[in-house]
């Protein structure tokens, strides 16, 4: 207990011993007139606020929960209700005149905490039970006031519903406004329950406004200061005359119109109900999160019909008389208390209150049964959207089934979004979901850092403006940072500041707030997180050598088999041989210079076979089989070998060109000196991962063009720069060096923010965004489009001309040749004289082939034999 409450007890605890007797409650019987007749069970005392509508609901509830119960056990109780006028002093007077004057054995209410405070703190000290009917109250209350139980459930669930609101739409910043009262406030109890559940949802809480209960200037300067914010969500929680108050306001100030989000918490949509048409006005489009309670039986029905009427005739002024939340606690609380009492009849202080922490049934609300000395807190929460005279319910949040549903019947189905539920009507009305943020005329833009002196203006350039004394920013890297911001779903304000210096340096400005933010080509390093967190890689991450090129000399001894794959060649062979030896089968009969010897006849196949790719002979043909064959073969043979021409000529007439070094260890064999940018790190990654002796490596601070003299000059025989860097430098010079090795993996280039800044994983996904919509590749070739690209070809660049491409020509040109075949087998087999059948066709037709090879005496000798007498032979 703070100070202020201590002094508030102090004072009220000296006047009520100086005047016990300040208050008259009305006292309530079972026919709920005020009476002192008949005898009594017990006596419960109610402190509420008669002049609230929490209080006229309360009191007309509690009345009736006497008679009831009256009726239901035949056991009469008296209630006395005190008004509390919603001072807590007022409370804390009632409370000790009710247990010393009216000698009661419990009290119900108050409904705010800090009347609550107050009389809790009597009531222990009483040993007298205090059932408070406040929404919310500390963990560590009923330790502190071992005889107060929390007798209306706790509603901070509704901070679950709350966020999963803001997360179905994608909103991201959202202001809260609380209500700050006298002795405590609900900052303590429901603030840190949303700002949990805020950062479950990966919602920010841009702002915290304490809501001033009394000033109404001081209420038009926060409303201001909202709307000249950047964030147009708002959450409120505030009590309903306060919220009634801030709307109007709202209302005034312009505020409840277009891009404007409203949610408002159950202490306000509570009593939406009683709202009269004046005021509900100035609060069109509010979404709000209100407890349910089921009132589709026929006892709720009967309640409701009750309340109407009995409500009316107390309160003609009321415009609207239905039960709320409220009236149903307090009728729950009334049968709690009563229950107990009548179970232990003549029990009270320990042993009452236990009876009613054991409490088990099924009130009006629900499930009446206490955990911790408090209520089971409310899991279904109804999502109302005000509209027109009333309200009208959207559907239902519940956290049993982590969803959204239009009903609640055994048909309902759940859903994470609220989209799902019926359409929203946005103050204003606009045709569009709001986008939960506009542009600020307030806000503090960005301090983001940006490396001066960068070698490749490519990459990242900044260039000071002398006459207007300002700088000017460009680049790849400012590109896409633009184009990334552009993707946020909210407005982002910035500016560019020029600095010189170490890049470690520049990061830790971060760590220091000397600047919010890093964009260039500020590579991601375990050393540099302790400072900042980055987002993740833009770029290509890695490391790679850069080195001069040489030519390639073309002379390599098989380079002629280049133009052909393997397989390709395989074919080309084996179809040449096929329509060589089809040919010679079938002319072998009509010339000399077929026959002879096995060796000669082998050669000549072979001679005939490749001489028709350069000549037909077919002067010296005599069958048109072989004729048909030839022809065909001639064709396909003259486009192969113009192709092969062809492709041997780009070959040997294109310039090929090749890295003077491949891998790092001939140049650590040959202590070549090597040169990197400035960039801190490289030199530590040269020395520590890639192994090179720190006398060989030479820094580079200005232009490319020092790095380019180095090069031709020979001074350095290679250069190491990140992917990226190493993209733009070998586009600039094509034809003097290329990228060559392997490339080493480092962290990339990243924006760098402050640790835990929400603004990261923002801007990681925005990062995807542009990158799945290829608006990060466009950027990349505009970047290398201003280097004079000429791409340079390789050995590697040629490719070989494979069978695939061909395919269609080998298959004609044997498939001729087979039918060529077929035909002269099929008639030699028509001149045998005597038919023949089964395997003897194939020796007779083998002998028929082989035989002039048996007449020759000799194997290994040229001998032309007598032309044999002419044949019919086609």
């Amino acid at each position: 207990m703070d100070t202020k409450e201590r002094n508030g007890i102090i004072c009220c605890m000296t006047l009520i011993s100086l005047n016990p007797t300040l208050f008259s409650p009305v006292e309530a019987t079972a026919n709920g007139s005020a009476t002192e007749k008949g005898p009594v069970a017990g006596v419960v005392g109610a402190i509420v606020d008669q002049d609230s509508r929490i209080g006229k609901e309360a009191k007309i509830a509690m009345e009736m929960a006497i008679k009831d119960f009256y009726e239901k056990t035949n056991q009469r109780f008296h209630v006395r209700i005190v008004n509390s006028q919603n001072d807590p002093v007022q409370a804390a007077f009632a409370a000790k005149n009710l247990i010393d004057t009216q000698e009661v054995q419990a009290i119900l209410g108050p409904h705010t905490w800090e009347e609550t405070v107050m009389v809790a703190n009597i009531g222990s000290q009483a040993h007298i039970p205090i059932l408070s009917l406040a929404e919310s109250s500390p963990r560590w209350a009923s330790e502190r006031w071992p005889f107060l139980v929390q007798a209306a459930p706790s509603q901070c669930k509704q901070t679950k519903a709350i966020a999963a609101i803001v997360q179905s739409w994608e909103w991201h910043q959202v202001t809260v406004i609380y209500e700050e009262t006298g002795l405590s406030s609900t900052a303590a109890v429901v603030v840190p329950h949303l700002y949990d559940a805020f950062r479950e949802a990966d919602v920010e809480i841009t702002n915290l406004v304490a809501f001033p209960p009394l000033d109404s200037s001081s209420l038009s300067e926060q409303l201001e200061m909202i709307k000249r914010g950047q964030c147009r969500v708002i959450v409120v929680d505030l009590s309903f005359p306060s919220a009634t108050r801030l709307f109007e306001k709202a209302k005034e100030m312009e505020m409840m119109e277009k891009d404007y989000v409203w949610i408002a918490t159950d202490a306000f949509t509570s009593l939406v109900d009683s709202i009269n048409a004046t005021s509900i006005s100035s609060m069109q489009g509010i979404i709000g999160v209100q407890s349910y309670f089921p009132s589709n039986n026929d006892l709720h029905k009967e309640f409701h019909m009750r309340f109407r009427t009995r409500f009316s005739t107390e309160y003609p002024e009321e415009d609207r008389r239905e039960a709320g939340i409220y009236a149903v606690q307090a009728y729950d609380a009334v049968w709690t208390v009563c229950q107990a009492m009548s179970k232990n009849s003549k029990a009270g202080g320990q042993k009452l209150l236990d009876t009613i922490l054991y409490s088990k049934f099924n009130g009006l609300s629900g499930l009446i049964q206490f955990e911790e000395k408090k209520l089971a807190p409310g899991k279904i929460f109804r999502i109302i959207n005000v509209l027109g005279k009333s309200y009208r319910t959207l559907g239902f949040w519940s956290e049993s089934d982590n969803g959204f549903s239009r009903t609640l019947d055994e048909r309902a189905t759940f859903n994470h979004s609220m989209k799902s539920l019926k359409r929203v009507i946005w103050p204003g009305e606009p045709c569009s979901t709001p986008r939960g943020w506009a542009i600020p005329t307030n806000a503090k833009s960005l301090r983001i850092g940006v490396p001066n002196g960068t070698t490749f203006k490519e990459f990242l350039t900044v260039v000071r403006n002398p006459e207007e004394n300002n700088y000017t920013f460009g680049g790849y890297a400012i590109d896409l940072f633009e184009e990334t911001v552009s993707n946020l779903r909210y407005h982002l304000a910035y500016k560019f500041i020029p600095i010189d210096g170490n890049y470690d340096a520049l990061v830790q400005q971060i760590h220091d707030q000397t600047l919010d933010a890093v964009v260039g080509d500020v590579t991601i390093l375990s050393s540099r997180l302790q400072y900042a967190e980055f987002t993740h890689p833009y770029t290509v991450p890695g490391l790679v050598m850069v080195v001069p090129v040489r030519s390639r000399a073309s002379s390599k001894a098989w380079l002629f088999m280049k133009p052909f794959t393997k397989a390709m060649w395989g074919f080309t062979v084996a179809i040449t041989l096929y329509n060589g030896f089809v040919v010679w089968l079938i002319e072998r009969n009509h010339c000399s210079e077929l026959k002879g010897s096995v060796l000669n006849q082998i050669t000549t196949l072979i001679w005939l076979s490749f001489s028709t790719l350069f000549s037909l002979h077919a002067e010296k043909l005599h069958s048109s089989l072989s004729r048909m064959a030839m022809v065909v073969w001639l064709f396909v043979a003259l486009v192969i070998t113009q192709t092969y021409t062809a492709n041997l000529t780009s070959i040997l007439t294109v310039q090929r060109l090749e890295p003077t070094a491949t891998d790092i260890e001939s140049l650590q064999r040959s202590n070549a000196m090597i040169g990197y940018c400035r960039v801190s790190y490289l030199e530590t990654y040269l020395v520590q991962v890639l192994k090179f002796n720190p006398n060989n490596l030479k820094k580079y601070y200005s232009f490319s063009e020092d790095y380019v003299q180095a090069l031709r000059s020979k001074e350095i025989e290679a250069i190491f720069l990140d992917v990226p860097i190493a993209k733009i430098f070998t586009a600039k010079y094509p034809k003097e060096f290329i990228a060559a090795g392997p490339t080493y993996k480092t962290g990339g280039f990243g924006f760098a923010f402050p640790k835990g800044s929400p603004l990261v994983p923002e801007m990681n996904k925005a990062l995807l965004k542009v990158s799945e919509s290829g608006k990060a590749r466009e950027l990349e070739k505009k970047m290398l489009a201003t280097q004079n690209c000429e791409e340079m070809e390789s050995e590697e660049d040629f490719s070989s001309i494979s069978v695939t491409s061909y395919w269609v020509l080998f298959t004609l040109t044997g498939f001729t040749s087979t039918v060529a075949l077929a035909v002269y087998v099929a008639h030699l087999y028509s001149k045998l004289e005597e038919p023949i059948f089964g395997n003897q066709i194939i020796w007779r037709l083998m002998s028929a082939v082989i035989a002039p090879w048996g007449q020759q005496k000799k194997w290994f000798c040229r001998k032309i034999s007598d032309i044999e007498s002419p044949s019919n032979v086609p």
